[in-house]
């Protein structure tokens, strides 16, 4: 598949092994951004991406940033929609006891491309039984 992208540092994302599933994507900084424990940042990349039609792109946090610096994604995993033209920005947070400071160029992300369905749904007054039925958070046990 092939995705058209514009990057202002002239970097494009990239599968750091040839089995990866998401693209490292980098911080594109003018000034280092720190974030304290606790705190929120939007993050730019200075990518700008087209995303074919039934496609979207997942902004996904990286495990070793989340593992060793409680660097995370606020939202979980954020999605840019195929007519999305805009700036990504990554909506990063500290969840750990440190402040992390981020320079630019640094690998901050990853992106999977994903397809998806599009749902039709329809009212319906009950749904069918299963032997799970209405059991969820944790209902099966550790």
């Amino acid at each position: 598949m092939k995705i058209r992208i514009k990057s202002e540092s002239g970097i494009l994302p990239s599968y750091e092994s040839a089995e990866a599933a998401g693209m490292d994507i980098r911080a594109y900084l003018k000034e280092d951004i720190t974030l304290a424990p606790g705190e929120r940042a939007l993050v730019p990349t200075g990518l700008y991406i087209e995303v074919p039609s039934g496609y979207e792109a997942q902004i996904r946090a990286r495990s070793g940033l989340a593992i060793r610096n409680g660097i995370g994604l606020v939202n979980g995993i954020g999605t840019i929609d195929a007519d999305y033209r805009g700036e990504i920005k990554v909506a990063l947070i500290n969840w750990g006891d440190e402040p992390f400071t981020i320079h630019d160029g640094d690998r901050i992300a990853q992106m999977v491309i994903a397809s998806y369905e599009k749902a039709e749904l329809i009212q319906a007054e009950e749904l069918s039984e299963t032997e799970r039925g209405e059991g969820g958070f944790g209902h099966t046990g550790v």
